[in-house]
């Protein structure tokens, strides 16, 4: 039977109000929330899994959501023990130290941080536990004997995006929406840029950020998703790629508006956005956090747990495209053509 808890014992409220009381509004609100229902036949393990969510946690339809899945998948399977903290808008640093110290503290481990605002934490808390094992995904910087860092070839997924929008654009005029100026972001313009550039080397590429760091909420904020969305397919675009998490609805949005059509990222988010505006979704990226985060699970439980770095990438069918929707059916070979090519070392996809 497969077992949830929440971090409720005595010695963890404290971190916890810590946690709360890192930013201010509503959104800054820390949560040690159990999955929901379900049930295995599998034998219950012995192994506990923490997972500290980045901004927008559980339910973000997007890239928290992926990794929620790899998790949900390995307790359903192993009857592992889970628990979930999620991470509040403007929060300091020692949020973030104090979220992955309440979990190892209350029995879970491995501990998994999803993105790459944890690199700090990471590294810090890992060296002063080293009988936990973490994982953080999306970041290589954080290092150490206890520590596996998931990461992913974006670029290339985004590169067979990019192609598709250059595709399907009539107007040779496409836009791209990240939702902070971060590197790894840039992985994602690079890749879709470079794409849009093999079928069309004349397509034009609107670009716009929604915030800089050390504000991240441009990865939680879809008015603003929205606002930089709509300017560009006023000024022609008719297909946008978002890559800003929550943020991603307002595009979307926007592109309902404009008459346009979007791309999606990190999960298919024709079969998660809202139902109003998931037939403007003609593709999305394929970002497989869940399988990064199932796959990391079941080596621990096997007792295999590996420190250091694992991309994921098109050979490893860790990146990819959705044809959800039948929107891009006819060009689906053309897209796989361009797959075997960057499989084959033909194409080099640039990072940025």
């Amino acid at each position: 039977m497969r077992r949830v808890t929440t971090l409720a014992a005595a010695l963890l409220a404290g971190a916890l109000v810590l946690t709360s009381c890192g930013g201010d509004g509503d959104d800054d609100e820390a949560n040690t929330t159990p999955k929901g229902e379900g049930s295995s036949s599998a034998p219950a393990s012995d192994i506990k899994v923490g997972l500290a969510y980045d901004i927008g946690g559980r339910g973000d339809q997007s890239f928290n959501d992926a990794a929620a899945a790899g998790l949900d998948k390995a307790a359903d399977e192993f009857g592992i023990e889970t628990n979930e903290a999620e991470a509040a808008n403007g929060e300091p640093e020692s949020a973030k130290e104090e979220r992955l110290r309440a979990l190892a503290g209350a029995g879970f481990n491995p501990v998994i941080a999803v993105g790459f605002a944890y690199s700090g934490a990471v590294k810090k808390v890992a060296a002063e536990l080293p009988d936990t094992q973490f994982a953080i995904i999306d970041d290589a910087a954080a290092t150490g004997d206890n520590i596996a860092n998931l990461l992913f070839a974006e670029e290339q997924g985004s590169f067979l995006v990019g192609a598709a929008a250059a595709l399907k654009s009539e107007s040779g005029n496409i836009g791209f929406v990240g939702g902070v100026d971060v590197p790894l972001i840039h992985k994602f313009q690079a890749g879709y840029e470079a794409g849009a550039k093999e079928v069309n080397p004349d397509i034009e590429v609107q670009v716009k950020y929604l915030t800089q760091p050390p504000d991240f909420s441009g990865f939680g904020d879809p008015a603003k998703g929205k606002t930089a969305a709509a300017g560009m397919f006023d000024k022609g675009a008719d297909v946008v790629y978002q890559a800003a998490g929550g943020s991603g609805g307002g595009v979307f949005e926007a592109a309902m508006d404009a008459g346009g059509f979007a791309i999606g990222v990190d999960s298919d988010q024709y079969n998660t956005a809202d139902p109003a505006v998931k037939d403007v979704i003609i593709t999305s990226m394929l970002k497989k956090v869940d399988v990064a985060v199932y796959d990391f699970i079941s080596t621990v439980v096997e007792g295999n747990f590996t420190a250091g770095p694992v991309t994921y990438d098109l050979e490893k069918d860790g990146v990819g495209y959705s044809t959800s929707g039948g929107q891009i059916d006819d060009i689906t070979s053309k897209l796989d053509e361009y797959k075997q090519q960057i499989i084959d070392g033909s194409i080099t996809v640039p990072t940025e």
